[in-house]
């Protein structure tokens, strides 16, 4: 294993692709874009709705714009399919705007690593609705998820 080397690593098994999964959404509810972009290969591609970035530089400045948005963002993953290399994932995001309104997005991710678990394919496509804030699910304190919080099958998303 190389310094580079972001474990689990491909071909995932269930459990590891649970295991990256999570990962990956811990690092997202940390909000630091240059933390999340180290998970990525240097020249890794992404289609993010309708914008497209290639790199990390890319991948940080869209990340940047995203966060500086979508505020008090809270994100929950979960695996939906994995094999060798790749793996899919539903998600679902909520966030609010500056002022006040509140949003939920649902999406679906496609990821492909290289041999040493670094992503380095992104697809991923996303819709967002308005949400009262009465209908907010995601109630915990900025950062990571809580072990015992529901997921997304738990929570009917």
């Amino acid at each position: 294993m190389t310094e580079a080397t972001r474990p689990p690593v491909p071909p995932f098994t269930r459990e590891s692709a649970i295991e990256k999964v999570r990962l990956a959404e811990d690092a997202w509810n940390t909000r630091d874009p240059r933390k999340v972009s180290l998970a990525y290969t240097p020249d890794s591609r992404w289609r993010n709705r309708t914008e497209f970035a290639t790199g990390r530089n890319e991948i940080v400045a869209l990340l940047t714009r995203k966060w500086s948005t979508e505020l008090d963002y809270r994100l929950i993953k979960e695996l939906w399919a994995h094999d060798g290399n790749r793996i899919a994932v539903r998600f679902a995001y909520e966030h609010r705007d500056d002022s006040g309104n509140w949003y939920r997005s649902y999406g679906n991710e496609n990821w492909e690593f290289d041999e040493h678990g670094l992503m380095h394919t992104r697809h991923a496509s996303i819709n967002t609705l308005p949400i009262p804030e009465s209908e907010r699910a995601y109630h915990w304190p900025l950062g990571r998820r809580p072990d015992d919080h529901p997921g997304l099958s738990d929570l009917g998303f």
